[in-house]
């Protein structure tokens, strides 16, 4: 069974659109900036991926991410060209942090802001008349949590359409959380090279609209094979080698795939030391017989990590590599981990070939692991 991707929609620190975003990516231009949100002088860390929207003279404002939140998911609707009453359609948001930067604002007297908005129902229902919403804070895999979940009611017959969504604006508190338990602070993000050091913040939004196959009244983007996720508990930041294989195999299966179907893995890539070498050991173990194997990048390295959203931005960055056949660099990488060796990390430039079937990973703290496979809807 497949699922068809009708719209689609992004915004992140380099491009307000998935096409812009694609773009970007392929031109593999720096795209950190020094650290604006918060006060330099207080944190390690001095670089962060953030959406260039706060004011000019400084400061912060509330709900930047329920207002990417509705931007994506207005713009993913009429992609897929459907009315923007959602009374009927069920909303799934992944996030991470949810709005909590609002409400540290609201804390420290710096924003007014109803309790009520800091939920993302309130601004769905307002905008969009949205009378069924979930949040899943699911860490980094959120959205493919709500993927997964929004294949599952297309497929027990519970709705036709489901819009997933994902959104995470930097908080103070993540920010600093992250500056106290990296061991290493980075200047930038490397995922897979030697010099990683560990994770910056980025800033973004995602969403897509979900059909049941053959109901749509456009031509579809890509179609969603299956969609496998876990949580395997075994610790409450290293990453579980046993626990990812058995994500990536169970995709696998529910997508009736195997390893040497694959021409293109986005990579989950935090950068930090241990998932980066635990993510490519299982891959390297699980393409070790599959041919030549397919084409991996991770995105992170330009976007930052964008947190809940992270997994749905690489997933519309899969698309859009498998329409255009064109897969963008990992920026920065010139020397591979030893865990990676074997693969076909994409460095440098961007690499053309034709991309079939791409596989996407999100993996999170405490071993909460999503992988989505999704084809080209010309297949």
């Amino acid at each position: 069974m497949t699922w068809d991707i009708t719209g689609m929609a992004a915004v992140a620190n380099i491009g307000a659109s998935p096409q812009e975003i694609f773009a970007a990516l392929c031109a593999g231009q720096e795209s950190r900036t020094p650290l604006k949100a918060f006060d330099r002088a207080k944190y390690r860390a001095a670089y962060a991926y953030e959406i260039n929207d706060r004011p000019e003279a400084g400061g912060d404002i509330p709900l930047r991410a329920t207002h990417w939140l509705t931007t994506v998911v207005r713009q993913a609707v009429a992609d897929a060209d459907l009315d923007q009453d959602l009374a009927h359609v069920p909303v799934l948001v992944g996030t991470t942090m949810r709005e909590q930067r609002s409400l540290e604002l609201r804390w420290r007297g710096n924003a007014q802001v109803a309790l009520k908005d800091l939920h993302f129902g309130t601004a769905l229902k307002e905008t969009f008349g949205a009378a069924t919403t979930y949040t899943f804070a699911n860490a980094c895999s959120a959205t493919l949590y709500a993927l997964g979940l929004a294949t599952d009611m297309i497929e027990l017959g519970m709705a036709d359409t489901v819009v997933v969504a994902g959104t995470d604006a930097a908080t103070e508190s993540g920010f600093g959380t992250l500056d106290r338990v990296q061991h290493d602070i980075p200047d930038a993000l490397r995922p897979f090279d030697t010099s990683h050091k560990g994770m910056l913040m980025g800033e973004g939004a995602a969403a897509v609209v979900i059909q049941r196959a053959g109901t749509a009244s456009r031509p579809v983007h890509a179609r969603v094979r299956g969609v496998s996720m876990n949580c395997d508990a075994h610790h409450a930041t290293a990453p579980d080698p046993d626990g990812i294989t058995r994500a990536v195999l169970d995709a696998y299966r529910r997508a009736d795939a195997r390893a040497q179907d694959i021409d293109l893995v986005m990579l989950h890539g935090s950068g930090t030391p241990r998932n980066d070498a635990a993510e490519a050991g299982v891959l390297r173990r699980i393409f070790d017989s599959a041919g030549p194997g397919p084409r991996m990048t991770a995105i992170k390295a330009m976007t930052g990590h964008t947190l809940g959203g992270s997994g749905l931005l690489s997933l519309l960055v899969a698309v859009l590599a498998m329409k255009k056949g064109t897969v963008p660099p990992v920026l920065g990488l010139t020397n591979p981990i030893p865990e990676a060796t074997g693969l076909d990390l994409v460095q440098g430039s961007p690499v053309s070939g034709d991309l079939a079937i791409a596989q996407i990973d999100a993996f999170g703290f405490g071993g909460i692991n999503a992988v989505a496979i999704v084809e080209a809807a010309a297949r």
